[in-house]
């Protein structure tokens, strides 16, 4: 058993460091476990800030994309078949949909609709309702109550502790890394300039940078973001007052590209599906976490690579540390909060969206497929002339999985688990 204690440095740190897309990018990234009475595996990611599928995994045999994205058009990507193609960050991915361990179901999402508010979007999607604030539980848990004999696995829990998404009455353990980076004094400066115009976190910001220099490893995405939006600045650099020059401006995008380096390297979210794939081996047969970073608002062509070289590198982990044997009873569903407009912004990124794209992978899943229809990207079959319309709800695919692994029964599925849902949608994946 893992055993530091929490202290109030460190509480205090984690509690601090938020901001305008706090509940886009979560700095502290909990990982919660079951043991379940039965043999196949399941790992739920949440890909926290809203993932732009349509760059994920690009509609080119849609002749409308082209026009929307005029610079991610056919040949830009990794083709899979005449009609889809990979973001280039996740071309090593390529070999899990070659044998049938990777797909995708498009143009889905939650019922969440038109307000596009991270907080609310997640609150749903973790919750598996349909509307704001109807549970304070989350549907895996409630999967876990329908379900006799559960235990929790004795783990260690800092941070945040559960998600909404594993919170109830079932018993879940919970582990974080505490793993962390000394800020520059340049990266302080940025930091403190960042949220100079709100009292609210610049004074939570210095207490938390007196109190403690620590950034923790999930940062590293957030902090290359900020990195791009000081480099898109840096033509109307600020002057004096206490703000940034040009020059200044320089060097802080150095700091923090270099401080997001050093996140990395301690570890970040192949660590955690280390973490995963050991407990996974063992007892628990269920893993939960998320990666952050999708809030891909400006400059979309490099804000987007690191985040989904983060999720290939995650199931790439996973599949080689559970080992061909566990790999082939495990199915990994990666689950967004919404998706983003069809069109690019005047930043080069994309706004909050509607339907979106769910990831899978798993050797108990049937891959090589892009599943749950299509509905054009012509201005009038987009929805709300902006957005991917949605052609079904992403709970009865989670439902769908969870049926198939688990064998729990519909009635369960649609009433507690996830109440309100028609799974008559679900796509076919488990084999």
């Amino acid at each position: 058993m893992m055993g530091n204690r929490l202290n109030r440095r460190d509480f205090l740190w984690r509690s601090a460091l938020i901001g305008c897309s706090a509940a886009a990018s979560p700095l502290v990234t909990p990982m919660s476990f079951a043991a379940a009475p039965w043999d196949n595996r399941l790992v739920v990611l949440i890909l926290r800030g809203a993932l732009d599928g349509l760059d994920a995994l690009r509609p080119v045999g849609d002749p409308n994309f082209a026009t929307l994205r005029p610079d991610r058009g056919a040949g830009t990507g990794v083709a899979l078949d005449g009609a889809w193609e990979l973001h280039p960050a996740l071309a090593p991915l390529v070999p899990l949909w070659r044998a049938g361990e990777l797909g995708f179901v498009n143009a889905t999402s939650t019922p969440y609709r038109d307000k596009r508010s991270h907080f609310d979007g997640q609150d749903i999607l973790e919750a598996g309702t349909t509307g704001v604030g109807q549970a304070r539980d989350g549907w895996l848990n409630r999967m876990l109550q329908a379900v006799p004999g559960i235990e929790a696995e004795t783990t260690y829990s800092i941070g945040r502790g559960d998600m909404l998404l594993t919170t109830g009455a079932a018993p879940v353990s919970n582990w974080s890394p505490d793993a962390a980076l000394s800020l520059s004094p340049q990266t302080e400066r940025l930091l403190e300039m960042v949220t100079h115009d709100d009292p609210l976190f610049r004074d939570a910001l210095g207490e938390a940078l007196v109190l403690s220099g620590l950034v923790a490893p999930g940062l590293a995405g957030e902090i290359l973001q900020m990195a791009e939006m000081m480099e898109m600045a840096e033509g109307g650099a600020m002057d004096s007052g206490g703000v940034m020059d040009r020059g200044d401006m320089q060097d802080a995008r150095k700091a923090l590209a270099e401080a997001a380096k050093a996140a990395r390297s301690a570890g970040g979210y192949d660590a955690l599906a280390r973490f995963a794939a050991q407990k996974l081996r063992a007892e628990a047969r269920i893993a939960t976490f998320s990666i952050n970073g999708w809030d891909t608002h400006a400059a979309q062509h490099r804000t987007l690579q690191g985040p989904l070289e983060s999720l290939a590198s995650v199931l790439l982990t996973l599949r080689d540390d559970l080992g061909p044997a566990v790999w082939g009873k495990t199915a990994v569903v990666a689950m967004t909060e919404f998706g983003r407009t069809a069109r690019l912004n005047g930043t080069g990124g994309s706004d909050h969206g509607t339907a979106g794209l769910m990831i899978y992978a798993g050797g108990a899943l049937r891959g090589q497929q892009v599943t749950g229809g299509w509905p054009g990207l012509a201005e009038a079959d987009l929805y709300a002339r902006r957005d991917l319309l949605p052609l079904s709800d992403v709970r009865a695919h989670a439902a769908g999985v969870m049926q198939g692994l688990f064998g729990l029964d519909r009635a369960v599925l649609e009433g507690q688990v996830f109440p309100g849902l028609d799974m008559s949608g679900a796509a076919r994946l488990v084999l």
